[in-house]
């Protein structure tokens, strides 16, 4: 099911039945394929300077310290279909770039995002959006339909070579093939998933990297309880519950100041993804 730019705003009944159902939806139009080119470059003249954005802090919460990514989560196309299932009152928890090179082997193990991130309740919703194909055959993501009506499953931590989860967690669930849905998207295009949702994603075995920015929205009433300090940014009305401290929002590309806050609730959001581990991060993670 596409959906066009002129009923992208809001979702209908059809695609809020889709969603409940099976745990995701897929394919929805949201950038055009000139915006997405646009992104893309901004995202490649950094990785010109500096290297692959995986091997850099910046792989997580990119937010923080580009001002184009700070633009993508506080956008109104995407905002009005989070708001559909989530409310009004937005907060994005986290942002995280997930790109595959060519040959390159790195993969995604089954598992349910809600397994680390210590939040109060499964009510969070992930907007994946493609700044490049993604297929199957470059490591486009899978989902196993209806598993998001699950409890939260035990996990194993395998700190896998090539995994690009935290802890390389794999999910004890027996996978069954024909509930398993792939999620190809066009540049430009978004995937939305349930924080639930059992899912993973193959090596990308084509000529071509994929390109994926992910975007973590909770309702203000969510808390963290894992009992580390937790950070968010308000991009839709109120937060009269102050669960998270807020994030400010760059006002320039890898400024100083951006550069600082960044680390500052980077150090605090890995101490949650490895707690327990006696581990450090590793970028490319």
């Amino acid at each position: 099911m596409k959906t066009t730019h002129s009923d992208i705003n809001h979702l209908s009944h059809i695609q809020l039945n889709q969603y409940e159902r099976d745990g995701f939806l897929s394919p929805i139009r949201v950038f055009s394929e000139q915006e997405t080119e646009a992104l893309r470059l901004q995202l490649e003249v950094y990785e010109s300077a500096h290297g692959s954005v995986m091997n850099s802090p910046y792989r997580n919460k990119p937010h923080l310290v580009f001002t184009w990514v700070a633009e993508i989560i506080r956008s109104s196309k995407i905002l009005d279909l989070v708001e559909g299932i989530l409310g009004p009152n937005l907060l994005v928890w986290g942002t995280n770039f997930f790109i595959k090179e060519p040959g390159d082997g790195t993969f995604i193990s089954w598992h349910q995002d809600s397994t680390y991130w210590g939040l109060s309740r499964p009510d969070v919703l992930t907007v994946w959006i493609a700044l490049s194909p993604s297929r199957r055959s470059n490591g486009a993501m899978k989902m196993i339909r209806g598993s998001h009506q699950l409890d939260q499953l035990p996990h194993t931590d395998t700190f896998e070579e090539g995994n690009l989860l935290t802890r390389g967690q794999h999910v004890e669930h027996t996978v069954v093939e024909e509930d398993v849905a792939w999620i190809e998207l066009e540049p430009g295009e978004v995937s939305l998933h349930h924080v639930r949702i059992i899912h993973g994603s193959e090596p990308n075995i084509g000529p071509d990297r994929r390109v994926g920015l992910a975007i973590r929205f909770v309702p203000t009433d969510v808390s963290q309880v894992n009992g580390v300090k937790d950070y968010a940014t308000l991009v839709r009305g109120l937060d009269d519950h102050r669960n998270f401290q807020h994030e400010p929002s760059p006002e320039q590309s890898l400024g100083e100041t951006e550069r600082n806050v960044h680390t500052q609730i980077a150090d605090e959001s890995f101490k949650l993804f490895y707690q327990g581990t006696g581990r450090e991060p590793k970028f490319g993670e």
